[in-house]
């Protein structure tokens, strides 16, 4: 039984997010209708990364099963005309391995938070950044962003519905940079708990407006506490980039 991979961008405001729900629409159930309307089999589709609603992707990847193959070209193109006119791409289709798996084959997920740092409304970014209108300082954040690289307990940056076995990460990279009004957060790790991208964003946001010092970020980390944490930033703010694989 063939398998593909399929690499998807999409603008999760209108979507409850990636995976089906009894609530409302869902990226992975546009994806798997238009994959039954194509192919007349029905194939469950299975994403790398469950984004909340509200949340966008670059590069989301998933995977699903076939009884034949088919071309991948040919795929690609169906994808896209019957998926309209919901706001989802499909960027490249692949044949993988039988034993490739788009979330346990992934080595390593990237996301990226975009901060629109200003008081004039944003017109042109509306659903796809956090407005903060005080100034930030980003070095501040830097300083604290530090402080999360490498393996912790996460507990202050855990959503209490997270489902995870354990609140115990490695965080390989988050770093901060500013373009003009903008600030985008790129944040790495092989997995990460439920809500911790948008927890720690929030949290980094304290210490840039002042109500927090570097100590107080520090302190809050090791308390493995949600209480400690800072806000849980929009959901509008944050992308799914990519995932790595060997």
């Amino acid at each position: 039984m063939p398998r593909y991979k399929i690499t998807i961008e999409y603008d999760g405001t209108d979507f409850c997010g990636w995976q089906k729900q009894k609530s409302g629409l869902s990226v992975q159930e546009v994806l798997e209708k238009a994959l039954f309307t194509f192919t007349h089999v029905q194939s469950e589709i299975y994403g790398a990364g469950r984004t909340d609603a509200g949340v966008h992707a670059y590069g989301q990847v998933a995977h699903f099963d076939l009884s034949e193959e088919r071309e991948p070209f040919e795929m690609q193109a169906s994808f896209n005309a019957l998926v309209r006119p919901h706001a989802v791409g499909v960027l490249n289709v692949e044949k993988v391995p039988d034993d490739f798996h788009a979330r346990f084959s992934a080595k390593e997920r990237s996301y990226i938070y975009k901060i629109l740092n200003r008081r004039t409304p944003a017109v042109l970014d509306k659903n796809r950044v956090w407005q903060v209108g005080l100034p930030l300082n980003e070095k501040k954040m830097q300083q604290a962003a530090l402080l999360l690289l490498g393996r912790h307990d996460f507990s202050t940056f855990r959503d209490s519905e997270c489902q995870a076995k354990t609140p115990v990460k490695t965080l390989d990279e988050l770093t901060i940079t500013r373009r003009g009004d903008y600030l985008f957060f790129v944040v790495k790790a092989r997995s990460f708990l439920h809500h911790q991208v948008r927890n720690m964003v929030g949290s980094l946001v304290e210490v840039g407006l002042g109500r927090w010092t570097v100590e107080d970020f520090h302190e809050a980390l090791h308390a493995c506490d949600r209480r400690r944490g800072g806000p849980t930033a929009p959901a509008a703010g944050l992308y799914f980039q990519s995932v790595k694989y060997e």
